[in-house]
């Protein structure tokens, strides 16, 4: 098990695209034609692996690439091209008329005995399954709450006010041993997996990809925050009952007592954070700018579409 690396390494590419800005980022060849974006599948390997790398950038960047490329123009335009083959995929596909509300509203409804990742990890999924979705979520929960913080500049008032008060629990409320991605490197170190970030980019599915880009896609573009505060609303109010199953699956399978807890801390304090985006993040959001109700509910439902897009595929793959 290795250490904490500050720079992951660049990974594998999945195609052309990806192979290009991988080699860019070397030094070691040209960026792809933008063009080359609106003929890629939209939530395939390559082209969600070439936009995760150039958001990375944002973020710890990579071992042995140059820190200024972060805002390199060549780069962005490239990404643009990728962000816009995304965006307007998911536009056209994670549709839906409802107000945030009663989206939201939704969201709480949960079947009697589900079907999803969490209810089959609880019910009957063992070690191997385990270990293989904290590998998937880890590209994100090595990370947790960093792509929601672009949009704190973005708010005013009681919705700026609210959301820096979950950030500051996912950011350990002050305490760096209570920090979600520590406690998450916690529950990683429990199940005898790598603790670094990045670590397990290479093997990161692509629909988890699409999941993690879509939070930067929406934090770095002001004109997104509404979607953002979506996104970020329909990951409160689900987290709390599906990290209630994931801390059964993690006793009933003896992954560990951290992999237990940052489940079951997640049980309560999201709990809270339901109560809290709902009033105060997406209603002081609307009473600021009541036109931004039909960005919040394409967050939502962007949200959901891709979550269940990633559970699909999981699900897929662990029953054969």
């Amino acid at each position: 098990m290795s250490g904490n690396r500050t720079n992951p390494s660049l990974p594998r590419s999945r195609g052309a695209l990806s192979a290009a800005v991988i080699g860019y980022l070397r030094d070691d060849g040209p960026l792809p034609d933008p063009a080359g974006a609106y003929d890629a599948d939209p939530y395939g390997d390559d082209l969600q692996l070439a936009l995760h790398v150039c958001y990375e950038l944002h973020y710890r960047g990579f071992a042995r690439v140059r820190p200024e490329l972060e805002w390199d123009p060549p780069l962005l335009t490239v990404r643009a091209a990728f962000e816009d083959r995304f965006l307007t995929a998911l536009r056209r596909d994670a549709t839906g008329t409802a107000a945030p509300d009663e989206l939201l509203d939704g969201l709480l409804v949960e079947p009697v005995r589900g079907t999803g990742v969490s209810w089959f990890l609880q019910d009957r999924g063992d070690l191997r399954h385990v270990r293989d979705y904290a590998i998937q979520r880890s590209l994100y929960h090595l990370k947790e709450a960093d792509p929601h913080a672009w949009v704190l500049p973005r708010l005013s008032g009681r919705a700026k006010a609210g959301m820096a008060a979950i950030e500051y629990d996912e950011f350990g409320a002050g305490r760096a041993e209570r920090v979600h991605a520590r406690l998450f490197a916690d529950l990683m170190d429990d199940l005898g997996l790598d603790t670094a970030y990045g670590a397990y980019l290479d093997e990161g599915r692509a629909p988890m990809l699409a999941l993690v880009n879509v939070m930067s896609l929406f934090g770095l573009h002001r004109s997104l925050r509404g979607s953002l505060v979506g996104h970020f609303a329909a990951v409160e109010i689900t987290s709390s009952p599906a990290s209630r199953r994931l801390a059964n699956a993690m006793k009933r399978t003896g992954a560990g007592p951290a992999a237990e807890f940052f489940y079951t801390e997640h049980v309560e304090a999201d709990a809270v954070h339901e109560q809290v985006v709902r009033r105060d993040v997406v209603g002081g959001l609307l009473d600021d700018e009541p036109g931004l109700a039909a960005d919040i509910a394409f967050g939502v439902t962007a949200t959901s579409f891709l979550e269940d897009r990633l559970g699909d595929r999981l699900l897929a793959d662990w029953q054969t």
